[in-house]
Order: structure tokens, then sequence, then C-alpha cells
């Protein structure tokens, strides 16, 4: 296994197997902040080995088969733990894999009615080669560096406003206007327009406590909020029986063991889905998951790694091994039967608590292990208590704005609407492909074409076509 080659810091003694392996010191970090890292991040996206199930065990196939939870479960656990530990054996970085939001859902309720489940995951499985292909090819990197800093920059602002919009939101302190159609205000405070219930309490206790932590520069300062957190829910929940708190009730659990059910491992049919759902349906939906995949991913790598002071010049050391393994979890996604895996932007808490190499992603990747066998436990904290790690990272990510050259009349509105967009739309995909098409533009318009680039040029057209895909589609059909 190839280690980053970086220049190691002056350090007394002997180094550890371990910081020679994943240049711990060279990356100004101890073993200690490490772990506490990759434990923080561990509790910040377990609720996916939850959330997951219910996305896809919500929808049912072209046969009427809807997938067993307990085998969901498995999948997610099991596939999250062997990718983000793959990530750090081979990435040597600080990013946890699971499977993702909203690419679970275009599984589950767009692609799963068209064809069987096996057939789904086969789609999933010729995505992650698609993006293995243009990894190995060394195509994906060099998309990636050749988006413009300011851009790329952007994204990092543009998720920093998404994770504490998400993480508001999954607390219950910002709600959807239930008449949202008929409203010109889309989301409000908590449930009515004020803040009310105790899972409300908890949330402010674990952001306030974490925001002091945080400034008073205290060691494990969000791992430390999320536990006093959850202890204060369990005895509001099990002790006082107090609180609605959604998907993850703070309850002790009467049975922390239950075995793992392998059941959806390798039921996959590569190529049933262009016969079930028709050719151009299938590769649409294909089209569809490569680009989200790309692009998501992308932005979180770049993101999260700029956040923890990993990039040089502008790139992420080990980018071409860290996109490899991105293009692996989307196969083993489609193999497990838990829709493509990708890095996850709750990995920024743990880069928040100091992780800085892939030695804390194997610490999440066995946590999730772990969970295999105790599910039960992954229930235990409730958003209200994890939550507030999303929205203090998400200010901190926020800082990327002095980097931004707002001067320039050529990034402005390119790097407004990939900033605006990410949170607007919860799509990272989305984001980015607004600030490229809009950067195209202009550069065409003021006759600096060449300033763009055809590479731009081609991804502003994909990323056209991607936002025409409705209206292509019924042309076509």
């Amino acid at each position: 296994m190839t280690q980053l080659q970086e220049p190691e810091t002056d350090t007394p003694g002997r180094k550890s197997f371990l910081d020679r392996f994943f240049a711990i010191s060279a990356r100004q970090s101890t073993v200690s902040r490490e772990l506490r890292g990759g434990v923080t991040t561990f509790v910040a996206m377990a609720y996916i080995v939850l959330l997951n199930p219910l996305i896809l065990g919500a929808s049912a196939d072209i046969t009427g088969a809807k997938l067993s939870t307990a085998q969901l479960t498995t999948a997610t656990a099991l596939s999250a733990a062997v990718m983000t530990v793959l990530m750090g054996l081979v990435g040597n970085a600080p990013l946890a894999m699971a499977a993702g939001l909203g690419i679970n859902g275009i599984v589950a309720f767009q692609m799963a009615p068209t064809m069987t489940w096996a057939q789904a995951f086969g789609l999933v499985v010729l995505e992650g080669l698609c993006i293995v292909l243009m990894a190995v090819s060394g195509i994906r990197e060099r998309i990636i560096n050749a988006i413009p800093a300011p851009l790329k920059t952007a994204i990092t602002v543009g998720i920093g406003l998404y994770l504490a919009l998400v993480g508001l939101v999954s607390a219950g302190f910002v709600t959807r206007t239930p008449d949202a159609a008929n409203s010109t205000v889309p989301v409000r405070l908590g449930v009515d327009g004020h803040l009310d219930g105790w899972p409300i309490v908890v949330f402010c206790f674990a952001l306030l406590l974490m925001v002091v932590l945080v400034v008073r520069k205290v060691a494990g300062a969000v791992l430390i909020s999320i536990a006093a957190a959850t202890v204060l829910a369990v005895v509001l929940h099990d002790g006082f029986g107090l609180g609605e708190w959604g998907l993850t009730e703070p309850t002790l659990p009467s049975n922390l063991f239950a075995a793992p059910d392998f059941g959806l491992l390798g039921e996959v049919d590569l190529f049933g889905g262009f016969v079930s759902a028709g050719a151009l349906t299938a590769t649409i939906f294909l089209f569809t998951l490569v680009l989200s995949g790309f692009f998501d991913a992308m932005g979180a790598i770049t993101s999260v790694s700029a956040e923890a002071g990993l990039t040089r010049d502008g790139k992420v050391p080990g980018m071409g091994r860290i996109l490899l393994v991105d293009g692996v979890g989307a196969v083993a996604g489609g193999v497990t039967g838990s829709s493509p895996n990708t890095v996850f932007l709750e990995s920024a808490a743990g880069v928040g608590e100091g992780a800085r190499t892939g030695l804390s992603s194997v610490v999440t990747g066995g946590l999730f292990a772990v969970t295999l066998l105790f599910t039960p436990l992954a229930g235990v904290v409730p958003a209200q208590a994890a939550a507030p790690a999303l929205v203090v990272i998400g200010g901190m990510m926020m800082a990327q704005c002095r980097n931004i050259p707002w001067q320039e009349p050529d990034y402005t509105i390119p790097v407004f609407l990939t900033a605006a967009l990410i949170p607007f739309t919860y799509s990272i995909t989305n984001g980015v492909g607004a600030g490229l098409i809009s950067f195209v533009l202009i550069k065409i318009c003021k006759g600096q074409w060449r300033q763009a680039g055809w590479l731009l040029t081609v991804l502003a057209l994909v990323f056209t076509a991607y936002f025409g895909i409705n209206a292509i589609t019924t042309l076509f059909s």
C-alpha cells in the first residue's frame, strides 16, 4: 500500500508504524486526535444506518416487492464499514463513506418502480464502474483540477451552508411550511414559527455547549457536546417520558445484539434494467447517477480536504486514489444492496475534532463494522444531539468566503449561484452545474472562450443536458 509522500516535520525520536503509514505528524496531527475524529464522524453519520433502510424500504419495485429492513440495515452498515476503512488505507484521507442521501432516493422512487431491485442495483454497479473508469483514466482528476479555484471555494462555502441547513432541519429547529406551495415562506422557525418542546432544548443545549467548547479550544469539543446532549436526551425520554424525537428516539435498547442479515449481498442484475425500463430510460437513470455521484463526491472531497488544510495549490494530495475508492464505493453499494456509497459531508465533523489522516477513517469504518452486531445502539443518539455538529462545522466552512475574489465580476455570479443553489436545492450537483454554466457563458460572451477551456465548455453542455433532462426525454419519446 502506497502512502502519501509529504514532507515530514521534525519530530524527536523514532516514529511509530501508524505515524509513518498515515503521515500523522507530517500533517500536524496526533493519534489521539485521529481516534477522536473518527469517533466523532461516526456519531455524526450513524443515522444513515437507520435512515437508508427507511428510504429504500419505502418503495416497491416493478413486481411489487419491498426490501427487508433487516437486510437493508446490514447492507448499509457493511458497505459503510468496508469503504470507509478502504478510504483510510488507500486514500489516507479523513473521509467517511456510506450510502448517499439523495442518490438513494433516485434508486428507490425513480428506478425501482420501473424495474426489479436486482436490476436497479445492477445500474448502480454500472454507475460505479463508469466512475472507476474515469478515475483510472485520470479524466475525473483532470475535470476537478480544471475547475477554477474561486468556484471550488464556492463549493466549500455552499456545502457549509448546506450542512448547517441539514442540521437545523434534522433537529426540527427549522421546518417546512405545510402550505409552502401557497406561501411566500417555504421554511419557518420550529413547527409553527416558534421553538417548542424538549428535543429543541437538547439541540440548543448541545449547540451552545459546542460553540463555547470550540471557542475555548477544548479537545474533543464536538464529541463531548454530542455525548452530553445524548445523556440529557435519554434522561428526558426514558426518565420522564418527555418529547417527540422523530426518527431516532433516545432510549436505551433492551437488546444490544442483533444478528446481521446478508440476504441482499450479490443480488445484482447488471443489464436487466435496460429491458424492463427501456434502453432510453435506463440510460437516463445511469447518466443521472453518474453525474450526481461524480460531483457530489467532488464537492465533499474538496471541501472537507480544504477544511482539514490538506490542499496544496488548490489540489488534494492523493486525489487519484481517493477518487478511485469513491468509485469503488458506488460499485460496493450496488453489490451489497445499499445504493451508491459516496463520501459523506459529515466527515467535516471529524475534521473539526482534529482528524487529518486516514487513521480516523479506519476508526469510523471499524465502528460501522461493530454496528453490524450492535445495530440497536446506532439508534440511541437523536438528531437533536448530533445535528449541532453540522451547524458548527458549517459555520467554520463559511470562513472560506475570505478567499473568494468578489471584486472580479467574472466570478461574482458563478460563485454566488454555486454557493446558494447547493443549500437551496439540497444538491451539490445542482450548485456546481449552475456555477459552471454561468462561468463558461460569461467567458464566451466576453470573447474569452480559451480562458474557460474546452473541458469546462463540455461540462457546461453536459450540465445543460442534465438540467433539461425531462425536456430531452419528452422530445425523444
